[in-house]
């Protein structure tokens, strides 16, 4: 078993004790102890969601040593971004970088007193940030606004980055790759804004704005590769269906005039028979019809 399926186990347990609501902190410091313990990835943080579940689980405790744990986690694993995403410092006013610096130690300190974490570097402190350019484009800011919109939403995680910043970033990288706001420009911008506000993979959006997702990767990233983990199955499911009907039209099969296409009428038609469930079960029968083409699966 894999480091995956473990996390995955672990997170599974966690999430049953945020809905049912108990409080049985041993157990929560058993599972977040195993998941310290674990040699975590970005590979496997990004594919487990285990990070929205941990911060889940802090939020709805009322124990020093859950939360405290639970924050510790949350922060040794923001360091993993330093591998994917360069830490950039940001250009604020005074009052504002105090604001954003209380807000991450928040969210990344361990519960231990403030006096023992005084002595650590900024960087520990505070999350990767976001860089971009400035423009007066009146195209290029509608973009960075419809961006904007489409990061945001209620009840966003600490720690995360302003939309605003990271809407412009993805937007800078967009126009360096194109150096115009022409149609393929406008085009990708159009698939982040409708990929980002897909309520069917809220976790993109997150991704995105906790920096697990940098800017550059998303603005460059396919279809395929923003799908949520159920759509990707599905479409590894069509595929593999596509490729077993091909398969059998090409094996050929036994002729037929037993049954009769749906489409042409014809009955000139050859079948094969696969075992695709369990043995006990009775064969698919797998139609093909000789004269238009036409396939399918009789039951």
């Amino acid at each position: 078993m894999g480091i995956e399926d473990d996390v995955l186990k672990i997170g599974k347990k966690l999430e049953k004790l945020v809905s049912s609501g108990t409080q049985d902190h041993t157990q929560a410091m058993d599972l977040l102890g195993a998941l310290r313990d674990t040699k975590m990835t970005l590979d496997v943080l990004q594919k487990t969601r285990i990070g929205m579940t941990v911060n889940n689980l802090r939020k709805a405790s009322n124990n020093d040593e859950v939360m405290g744990l639970s924050k510790t986690l949350i922060k040794n694993w923001k360091k993993l971004l330093s591998n994917d995403t360069p830490s950039v410092p940001r250009t604020t006013s005074r009052s504002s970088g105090d604001a954003s610096s209380q807000k991450m130690d928040e969210t990344s300190n361990d519960g231990t007193d403030e006096a023992k974490d005084s002595g650590r570097s900024k960087d520990d402190n505070s999350a990767p940030s976001t860089k971009s350019s400035n423009t007066t484009d009146a195209v290029r800011l509608k973009c960075r606004e419809l961006l904007t919109n489409a990061l945001k939403s209620q009840g966003d995680l600490e720690g995360m980055h302003d939309p605003e910043e990271m809407a412009a970033a993805i937007e800078d990288a967009i126009f360096e790759e194109f150096n115009n706001t022409e149609m393929k420009y406008k085009n990708r911008v159009r698939s982040r804004v409708a990929n980002l506000k897909d309520v069917r993979n809220p976790q993109l959006r997150q991704n995105v704005l906790i920096g697990l997702i940098s800017a550059k990767k998303i603005a460059s990233m396919s279809a395929e590769e923003m799908a949520s983990n159920e759509m990707k199955q599905l479409r590894e499911k069509l595929t593999k269906e596509a490729i077993d009907d091909h398969q059998i039209a090409k094996t050929g099969g036994t002729p037929t005039d037993l049954f009769r296409c749906s489409k042409c009428r014809q009955n000139k038609c050859t079948y094969t028979q696969i075992q695709t469930r369990s043995a006990d079960e009775p064969m698919t029968t797998f139609v093909f019809c000789n004269h238009c083409g036409n396939r399918w699966k009789f039951c």
